[in-house]
């Protein structure tokens, strides 16, 4: 059986020093029929030029619409039953498109999956997963780990991360994929979560590799974007019985955050990110019913079992390891779920 061809999309911005060598490694695994498409966020520098040396469809865009909206016009540009995203600045390894589309036909319910995304090196994981608590808070799973301890077969993951993701059309174009209002962060979560309540699965195909530098660390802006779209996550993918078990926590939550947030320097964004969500949630709202009516059986099983009770992020510091809040986490949760399946006993 022929292997489904695909179409390949790079969003850059300003990325005219790594996008030679991306390029380059990604024609050298293009199969016939397979398309490479770079989206240009309106750079200041010579990405598009660049891109177009190296053989790839250009499209220019007026504006800086971020990655969700430079992913969004790729795959409206393409017409490929498989859709690969992947950042400017990853080293891609031989073998990861062949691998990737593979588990297209292995996995025919997969909705979404990723390659093993590891740090400069090749010996250290970036990303073999995302994790994603209940609150809504997404991180890199695995982080700093062995690639030899990552299992090595085709299996599923909380979310797939969107620095090296493959998406199916058909059911990228079900949930109506990324949402271009998120601009960039937690998109790749948002999209995991609504596949799952559609009925598809993510994994991850950790035979193909792309090696990643990551630094989290990225200015107080992040964190306003981090926030802004995690309760915009919440509110559109929770069903509603999850939604309400958990809204107590998640407004003491706020409370927590914001001592947290003072503590480490972004408070500002913190209060921001809360005022957008208030000042969106007449739209958020109506984003909520239009992702609900996608919901297929099993999906909100499906979404719950993808949620962690531990809030054991390694870039939120201190706070994740204190024991009496790891306690209090886990016993909301089993709170929490307990209701849940009542709701749907």
């Amino acid at each position: 059986m022929a292997e489904p061809s695909l179409a390949t999309i790079v969003v850059a911005y300003g990325s005219e020093r790594e996008l030679p060598q991306t390029l380059a490694a990604l024609r050298a695994q293009l199969e016939p029929g397979d398309d490479l498409v770079v989206v240009d966020n309106a750079s200041a520098d010579a990405s598009a030029e660049i891109a177009r040396a190296a053989g790839a469809r250009v499209i220019e865009l007026e504006r800086n619409v971020g990655f969700a909206g430079g992913c969004r016009a790729g795959a409206e540009a393409t017409t490929a039953p498989l859709l690969f995203f992947c950042n400017p600045d990853c080293e891609v390894a031989p073998g990861t498109l062949s691998a990737l589309r593979a588990a297209a036909t292995l996995k025919p319910r997969w909705g979404a999956w990723q390659a093993l995304v590891t740090l400069p090196g090749g010996r250290e994981v970036n990303t073999s997963g995302g994790i994603t608590h209940w609150l809504g808070m997404g991180w890199a799973g695995a982080y700093g780990a062995s690639v030899d301890a990552v299992e090595p077969e085709l299996h599923e993951v909380s979310f797939a991360s969107g620095a090296a993701l493959m998406v199916r059309r058909e059911a990228w174009e079900e949930v109506d994929g990324f949402d271009a209002a998120y601009f960039m962060y937690c998109e790749d979560l948002d999209l995991s979560l609504r596949l799952r309540l559609a009925g598809w699965g993510v994994g991850i195909a950790p035979q193909a590799r792309v090696e990643h530098a990551y630094d989290f660390d990225k200015g107080s802006y992040k964190w306003f974007l981090l926030e802004r779209n995690r309760w915009w996550t919440v509110i559109g993918a929770y069903p509603g019985p999850l939604l309400l078990a958990l809204l107590p926590a998640l407004l003491g939550a706020e409370l927590a955050l914001l001592a947290v947030a003072a503590r480490g320097g972004w408070l500002p964004e913190k209060l921001r990110a809360q005022a957008a969500v208030l000042r969106s949630l007449p739209w958020a709202l109506r984003r909520r019913r239009r992702v609900q009516r996608t919901r297929r059986a099993g999906g909100e099983q499906a979404l719950v079992g993808a949620l962690s009770p531990a809030l054991d992020s390694p870039f939120l510091g201190p706070v994740a390891e204190l024991g009496p809040v790891r306690a209090l986490q886990a016993g909301y949760w089993a709170f929490a779920r307990r209701v849940v399946g009542g709701a749907h006993g």
